[in-house]
Parts: structure tokens; C-alpha cells; sequence
């Protein structure tokens, strides 16, 4: 990762479990990774490895009570998030770390206006009057390029096209001018038009306001036009973590290069079979101690059993070190 950058997020060794019918089972498995101050880090990997719920632990949205963070620690401006009381972890999340949800009509209230739903954030968190709350909630809709500001404020959400709901819900994210925004797959129901328009938005107003940003995604396309760093996660676990760079140029974990190999490619010959990874994630309650893509791929040699350590194998890239899956 950027290790010449202050960072202004920490997460080391954290460990999130949801209590089931199976017992306590771990989702978020000894997760470690850095975001530095004023950088996009994208966090990548199939639905099912952790990435939201490694972001949800970030501040503190799990689901209650069967979601909980028993290990680790979560720093913020050197601040243990994970340590932290239910005020205080309020006085962050929305202020100081704002959050991009994935779909934008369970973000927004259907039976509020837009305006309400905005606004309301800087009565709350600002203290300010309800009409100087209506004005800066305005701002904000024409910040993130939403024409005619005034009007969409007395718009309900099924008003609104896909592209727009989701401009408002970045609006609400960044309205208190976080430092930290956390983008969980803000493009993932846009058509590829609209998708570009959010992204180039989302990367013009980080410029603008000198903010660092995690973007969670399964797209890495996304990940190569938008992040500085890339943390790829399977099933629960980092197995791989690098600057965007050195990742794409030099993908050492079979499950990155399972990935990479996915991706359709303009000069791929017409009607070819596309690549796929073989398998699926496992189910939280059978995941294996060992190496969990050696599970997926069904290697059952006893050097996959234990769980392989994370080396950095050059400065600032770091893979998790199975004897079947990192291919130098």
C-alpha cells in the first residue's frame, strides 16, 4: 500500500462474526489494510467475501444484535473506532465519515421529500435553522450536478431517475464534508452511461474536497479507472493488497489473476466462451481454516490446511503466501 502517505484510516486484524443458527461465524477474518489521506482505496472481490462488512464495521452499522466486531482495532485519525462509545461513534459517522450505500431507494426514505431527507442531516449534525438547513441541503443538490436544485427538493425519491437518487445520496454522504467516504458499490444498478457520469462526479468532488475514499466494488474496471490502492478480498480474508500499479501489472494470487482473467477484453476473438473461476464462495459456516480458494478449487494437500501468512513480497504489496495459490 501507500506507505509514504499519512493515513487517515487503520484497520488491523479485525474480526466481525454474526451470530447464526450455526453459531458465531466469521465473516470479516483478521483484515488489515490502510486508506491514506486524500487517496481512493478500492476494495474488491465476488459478493459473499466481507467487503461490506468490512465497511459496515468501519462505523459501526452491523445488524443488532447478531453482528459483532470481537477483535481488532478500526483507527481514525487515531481515534480506535472499535473502542469507541455509541456517542462518540456518532459524532464520526456522518460528519466525519460519510457513506455511499449500494442502493439508493433502501438509502432514501420513499414517503419524505428529497429535501427533508437532505436537510434533516444539517439540523442534526450542524445545529443550524430549518430554513439555513434547507438552503445548504439545496447547495448540495447542485453540487453533485443535480439541474434545477430548487424543484428536485420537493421530489420524492420514486421521482427520480436511477443516476439521480443516487447524486442525492451522495449528496447526503458528503454534506457534513467528510474526510473519509465510503462507497459501497455506488454504480453497481446504473446502466454503463450513468455509472461513468457517478464515478467522474464522485472523483471530481474528492479533488475538490481533498477527501480520502474506500470504494467497495466487483468491478475492476472501476477499480483501475478510480483507486490509487486495492485491497482484493476472498471469502472473509485479504489475499492480496497493492498499489493499483503494481496489482493490474503483476497479480501474484491465483484468485486476482482468476479475476483479472474475467474481465471481457475489445479484442477478444467474437462468440468466445468467457472466462470463469471455477466454484463459488463457501457458506460462512463452511469456511475452512486453511486456504479458502484452495478449498473453492478443491486442493486438499495438507500444505492448504493451515492458513498462510500474509507477506510483503515487494514495498507496499502484500500476498497471502499458499503454496498453491501465489504464483510469482
Amino acid at each position: 500500500m501507500s506507505a509514504s502517505t499519512e493515513n487517515i484510516l487503520e484497520v488491523e486484524q479485525l474480526i466481525t462474526s454474526f451470530e447464526t443458527d450455526h453459531g458465531l461465524l466469521r465473516a470479516v477474518d483478521h483484515v488489515s489494510f490502510s486508506v491514506p489521506e486524500g487517496k481512493t482505496v478500492g476494495i474488491v472481490g465476488e459478493s459473499g467475501c466481507g467487503k461490506s462488512v468490512t465497511a459496515m464495521s468501519i462505523v459501526r452499522l452491523l445488524p443488532q444484535p447478531s453482528g459483532k466486531i470481537l477483535g481488532g482495532h478500526v483507527y481514525f485519525k487515531g481515534q480506535d473506532l472499535t473502542r469507541a462509545t455509541d456517542a462518540e461513534i456518532r459524532r464520526v459517522r456522518g460528519v466525519e465519515i460519510g457513506v455511499i450505500f449500494q442502493e439508493p431507494m433502501a438509502a432514501l426514505n420513499p414517503v419524505h421529500r428529497i429535501g427533508k431527507q437532505v436537510s434533516e442531516i444539517f439540523r442534526i449534525h450542524k445545529k443550524i435553522s430549518k430554513k439555513d438547513a434547507w438552503t445548504a441541503a439545496t447547495d448540495m443538490l447542485d453540487m453533485v450536478r443535480i439541474p434545477a436544485p430548487e424543484k428536485r427538493m420537493m421530489d420524492y425519491p420514486h421521482h427520480l431517475s436511477g443516476g439521480m437518487r443516487q447524486r442525492v445520496v451522495i449528496a447526503m454522504a458528503l454534506a457534513c464534508r467528510p474526510a473519509l467516504v465510503i462507497a459501497d458499490e455506488p454504480t453497481t444498478a446504473l446502466d454503463v452511461t450513468v455509472q461513468a457520469q457517478i464515478l467522474e462526479l464522485m472523483k471530481g468532488l474528492q479533488s475538490e474536497m481533498g477527501m480520502s475514499t474506500i470504494l467497495i466494488t466487483h468491478d475492476l474496471g472501476v477499480i483501475a479507472e478510480t483507486c490509487d490502492d486495492v485491497v482484493v478480498m476472498y471469502a472473509g480474508r485479504v489475499v492480496e493488497k497493492a498499489s493499483a500499479e503494481a496489482l493490474f501489472a503483476n497479480p501474484l494470487h491465483a484468485y486476482t489473476k482468476g479475476l483479472l482473467n474475467s474481465i471481457p477484453r475489445l479484442d477478444t476473438p467474437s462468440k468466445s466462451i468467457l472466462h470463469t473461476i471455477p466454484g463459488m464462495v463457501a457458506s460462512l459456516e463452511n469456511y475452512s481454516h486453511g486456504c479458502r480458494f484452495c478449498q473453492r478449487m478443491g486442493r486438499t494437500s495438507p500444505l492448504t490446511r493451515e492458513r498462510p501468512r500474509s507477506i510483503e513480497v515487494s514495498p507496499g504489496h502484500w500476498v497471502e503466501n499458499c503454496i498453491e495459490c501465489y504464483q510469482p
